[in-house]
């Protein structure tokens, strides 16, 4: 086969790269490879059996058309001082710019009109001094909130729109590696539904595997000598609360992003995702790898609020298996766990015990992920990271008064795969010729809106 433009992925980077190349009127012809199914194929069945039944060849949760987007949250940043360092290669302001471009175009598909956290300043100042005082930065970012089941009917539509303008879609189809030559990347072998593998050439060779991708681009790199470097790995937990406890927050910034550096080791630790009235989800990896996440549906609510509270990691020579790390993190509470999410009170957790079954059955606050296994989950987080949870969640209960109660359930383990960061300049020009990686797998964006913007950026270059 042979084609103008390849895309590896159909996460919001590829896709919107395509979007944007039909919008620019371009006549070049627009192949998409995707390891998993159409967005209108793909299902998680753990709505009815209540546990996670490991599907294979992948789950369905982060694998197909739109990536894990379709069954995420859906929340869209529309500020540029979220979503990775993506400003910090094109410019915050047009970051920015092509942040609000690419918002109408969500817009377009189908997005909810209504922007989550403006107005109500005087009630974001007193919640901005509190977090102050506590030795917290908060990040008031405007959010357009999707909800997992739109997000879907979103997405389907950018599908069918795709499609329906001559870009060729192809499912089950898994890139096993780039074609180099002389300098530049000419192509990629892929295998369509486990069979043969077949060579597809190209002029332009894009990668946006997404996060679940990224290990799978860090061993590309390292293969094929693409210039890249260890970045950030963030790893931490998933927290779930009350909603009376999170009311005044949800209400009036619908998610809270904050930032603090807690003694004794100044990480990095920051909250991420938040879903009020939302629901804890499992996710699971190829190599049986099972992670915590959150979802928040339009209609469907809880009485739960979750979000992520995640450490960041920089490691330096001679380490550079930040991935590699945050696996085996991973590995150790799922062996803990028999193969499941562990759950822990925050209150067992300063007690310096385990947590059972009776006692979250005797809580005020109920596990909204049904088969997560009651335990200990400072028996496989690490040591710093743990102590910058600990002391990050106290500081946010100056904030969010009730956060720190003994009933906070903590799941873990969650990871954030973008650790691998593909060295580029400002018009995303990699070492190889011909070869581009965008989204969050290149260690450069992280979420949906900032990987759409890449895409974004890119189709213009290309179209």
């Amino acid at each position: 086969m042979k084609t103008d433009v390849l895309i590896i992925g159909a996460g919001p980077a590829g896709i919107f790269t395509a979007i944007e190349m039909l919008k620019k009127g371009t006549e070049k012809k627009i192949v998409i490879v995707e390891k998993g199914a159409a967005i209108e194929k793909r299902s998680c069945p753990k709505s009815k059996t209540q546990k996670c039944v490991n599907c294979k060849p992948y789950c369905h949760i982060t694998t197909g058309f739109s990536g894990a987007g379709a069954f995420s949250d859906g929340k869209l940043s529309l500020s540029a001082d979220v979503g990775g360092d993506l400003p910090n290669l094109i410019g915050f302001d047009k970051a920015q710019e092509t942040i609000d471009y690419t918002d109408k175009i969500y817009l377009e598909f189908g997005a909810d009109t209504h922007i989550e956290g403006l107005g109500n300043d005087n009630e974001v100042k007193e919640i901005r001094k509190r977090a102050i005082q506590a030795g917290l930065k908060l990040v008031d970012c405007p959010i357009r909130h999707l909800g997992t089941e739109k997000a879907q009917d979103i997405y389907y539509s950018i599908e069918q729109y795709l499609i329906n303008h001559g870009v060729e879609i192809v499912f089950g189809c898994e890139c096993k590696d780039l074609v180099i030559e002389n300098g530049a990347c000419i192509g990629a072998v892929i295998s369509k539904d486990g069979k043969e593998n077949e060579t597809v050439f190209a002029d332009d060779v894009i990668v946006a595997t997404g996060r679940r991708g990224a290990e799978w681009l860090e061993h590309i790199c390292a293969e094929h000598d693409v210039a890249h470097e260890p970045g950030t790995v963030d790893i931490g937990v998933r927290v779930e609360v009350r909603n009376e406890v999170m009311e005044q927050v949800n209400r009036v910034l619908y998610e809270s992003k904050l930032i603090g550096y807690p003694k004794p080791f100044k990480n990095k630790v920051r909250t991420f995702c938040q879903n009020p009235g939302g629901f804890v989800s499992q996710e699971n990896y190829d190599n049986n790898l099972a992670v915590v996440n959150g979802h928040s549906y339009k209609e469907l609510k809880s009485n739960n609020t979750n979000l992520a509270i995640l450490v960041s990691h920089n490691f330096n020579t001679p380490f550079n298996q930040p991935i590699a790390y945050a696996q085996k993190v991973g590995e150790l509470a799922n062996m803990l766990g028999a193969g499941h999410i562990l759950v822990q009170r925050f209150g067992d957790i300063l007690d310096g015990k385990r947590t059972w079954p009776k006692e979250l059955a005797q809580s005020n606050l109920k596990p909204t992920l049904p088969d997560a296994v009651a335990g200990d989950i400072t028996a496989a987080m690490p040591y710093r990271a743990m102590m910058n949870i600990i002391n990050f969640i106290q500081a946010l209960d100056h904030v969010v008064p009730g956060f720190a109660s003994t009933e906070t359930l903590l799941y873990s383990p969650e990871l954030k795969f973008y650790s691998n960061r593909v060295k580029m300049d400002s018009d995303f020009n990699t070492s190889l010729k011909g070869l581009y990686c965008l989204g969050d797998s290149s260690g450069w964006t992280r979420g949906l809106m900032m990987a759409s913007v890449m895409g974004v950026l890119l189709g213009r270059r290309l179209a």
